[in-house]
């Protein structure tokens, strides 16, 4: 039996592009660590579909692996992409999610990229009214005697 070589159409492409990217978008959540970083690479190679997918991930309310592969996939943006998914990355420097600071800083340094440091968190004033813990009435006054000291 011949396997026929059909030609696909215009539409049937972006069926079948659509089917991939909802595949490749359901295995970043998957809870196997190779397949969330092997559909990661395959959308880094995906251009403009694979980065909205990635940065999606990135900054959505997503489980911190995925967001770790998707900044895997992110790092591993070739060509005219490159500088695109850089430019995410520093984006999620300036988000108030501190997992997704953590790991957009830890993305540019496996780049090789220059990361201002963290700015220390402001300290809470000490307030010198500080609660105490008030002495029972009855027990604040008692010695405990025991044999060795009563000589």
């Amino acid at each position: 039996m011949e396997v026929e070589n059909k030609e696909l159409s215009g539409r049937e492409k972006d069926e079948a592009s659509i089917k991939l990217l909802r595949k490749l978008r359901e295995q970043l959540y998957s809870s196997d660590a190779s397949n969330r970083r092997r559909a990661a690479y395959k959308l880094s190679w995906m251009q403009e579909d694979g980065l909205d997918i990635l940065k999606a991930v990135l900054f959505g309310d997503c489980p911190v692996p995925s967001k770790n592969a998707s900044a895997y996939g992110l790092r591993k943006m070739r060509g005219r992409m490159k500088k695109m998914a850089l430019e995410v990355l520093e984006q999620g420097l300036k988000h108030r999610d501190n997992a997704i600071r953590g790991i957009c800083r830890n993305a540019l340094q496996m780049l090789g990229q220059k990361v201002p440091k963290m700015a220390a968190p402001p300290k809470k004033p000490v307030s010198h009214l500080a609660i105490r813990e008030i002495p029972n009435k009855r027990g604040s006054g008692r010695r405990v005697i025991t044999r060795r000291t009563r000589r």
